[in-house]
Parts: structure tokens; sequence; C-alpha cells
């Protein structure tokens, strides 16, 4: 409703506007960029951002890539300390 009434009163300042519903300007703002942005899929709620496919695409290649290289780390680790514990049995 904040966001409407940006749009059907545009001749009066969004700070103005912000005032009177009590809330920060700065949120206005973002409210209407979300808008403009999504249009109707707008304010999904619960803090989660709204995402086209390709976002949602996106991030859950980049949580994929972060899990794949932790467990790089994790093999590299285990064959770094049984590579130690060979060349101590060899040497006996």
């Amino acid at each position: 409703m904040a966001v409407e009434l940006c749009q059907t009163q545009q001749n009066r300042p969004k700070k103005e506007i912000a005032q009177e519903l009590g809330i920060t300007d700065n949120m206005l703002n973002r409210w209407v960029r979300e808008h403009d942005k999504y249009g109707d899929n707008s304010f999904a709620g619960q803090g989660r951002p709204v995402m086209t496919d390709k976002e949602k695409e996106l991030a859950q290649l980049r949580k994929e890539l972060r899990e794949t290289q932790i467990e790089r780390d994790i093999l590299k680790k285990a064959v770094s300390i049984f590579s130690k514990g060979d060349s101590r049995n060899t040497n006996s």
C-alpha cells in the first residue's frame, strides 16, 4: 500500500509520505525499488529476498561450489595425513 501511495501521489516527496506512514524514507525507497524490479512477485515475506529463476540457480551453484571446496580441502588434509603416516612405516 505504501508503494501504491507513492505511485498515486508522485507530486509529493517520498520523505513526506514515509514520515506520514511512520517509516524511514530509505525503507520506502527500498520497497519502491523492489516493486519496480519484481512487480507482483515483490514482498514474498519472512525476510527472504525475491529472486528470479536465474538468481535462484546462481545461488544454488554458489552453495554447491562452497560445499565442494570444503570437501576438497578435507580430502587434501586427509591425503596429507595418510601420506605422512606411510612414510613413517616405510622407514622403520
